[in-house]
């Protein structure tokens, strides 16, 4: 079945003539379906730097990691936009159609994209995107991995905290340990520890309301880069303390990691 089929189904008015299809993608800054997930993306998608959304309705769609396939976002209706000048973006005033929105977060569609284009007419591509799979619930942050399997852009750390999901905190709050910050841009590291009550999830909490989590590198880092620079870190667990590890067993851990992994400056991002 295709997309604009079962949408009909759900609300005659959803032509394709009438709709621009919004395939949204990494921008450079900001990765859509992380802003999908901390629930901001209807004011998100209503920025464009252009005038993109020349029709009535616009049916978004959301990019999957590293597949055809992407995430139905709704249909909006278009009531058009406004010039913003200060932010010298175009500001479009989307409303959310009820209808087609039961499927939103839930239905995946398969497109093969043939060029970089990120706004199609609906008539033009209609007949090639396929529904792949309707799913029971919406796509939401998935469930704590396992310490060995951990890894949060600082996006979804984000909404982790956020949305205090209870599988992270009760994983991390329990535990003191050893972590790694890594910087997907530059490559470098920064090694830390966590001891206090709370455990990581203290420290994880830190870093997602400063980016920094109070470490002088880091500050100095997001000083001269800006604030949202803490967007390209990436957190992962490296060690789990023994129950009757002390705070000096864990700090000689931590340590050990930052030798290993030549974390310190000037190859890393730790200070000492």
């Amino acid at each position: 079945m295709q997309l604009f089929q079962i949408l009909q189904l759900l609300d005659a008015e959803v032509l394709p003539d009438q709709c621009k299809i919004h395939l949204a993608c990494w921008n450079g800054e900001e990765n859509p379906l992380d802003v999908y997930l901390a629930g901001r993306f209807d004011e998100w998608q209503s920025w464009q730097t252009k005038r993109n959304f020349g029709r009535l309705l616009v049916v978004s769609l959301i990019a999957l990691p590293a597949t055809n396939h992407w995430l139905f976002a709704g249909v909006h209706n278009s009531k058009g936009c406004e010039w913003m000048k200060e932010q010298k973006l175009y500001k479009y005033r989307l409303s959310r159609r009820d209808g087609p929105n039961a499927l939103d977060g839930r239905l995946i569609v398969h497109f093969e994209r043939t060029g970089r284009q990120s706004y199609l007419l609906g008539e033009n591509w209609s007949h090639a995107i396929e529904v792949a799979e309707i799913r029971p619930e919406r796509l939401r942050v998935a469930e704590f991995p396992g310490y060995s399997s951990t890894m949060l852009t600082k996006q979804h750390l984000d909404i982790v905290v956020k949305q205090n999901i209870e599988s992270w905190r009760a994983a991390l709050a329990n535990v003191a340990g050893v972590y790694v910050i890594a910087d997907r841009r530059t490559g470098k590291l920064y090694v830390g520890s966590a001891t206090g009550k709370e455990g990581i999830w203290s420290r994880w909490c830190a870093y997602s309301a400063t980016g920094h989590g109070g470490n002088s590198e880091l500050r100095e880092l997001l000083r001269k880069e800006g604030d949202t620079y803490a967007d390209n870190f990436q957190f992962g667990v490296l060690e789990i303390a023994d129950t009757h590890a002390s705070t000096d067993d864990i700090l000689r851990r931590e340590s050990h990691w930052k030798d290993l992994l030549l974390t310190r400056v000037p190859h890393g991002y730790n200070a000492n």
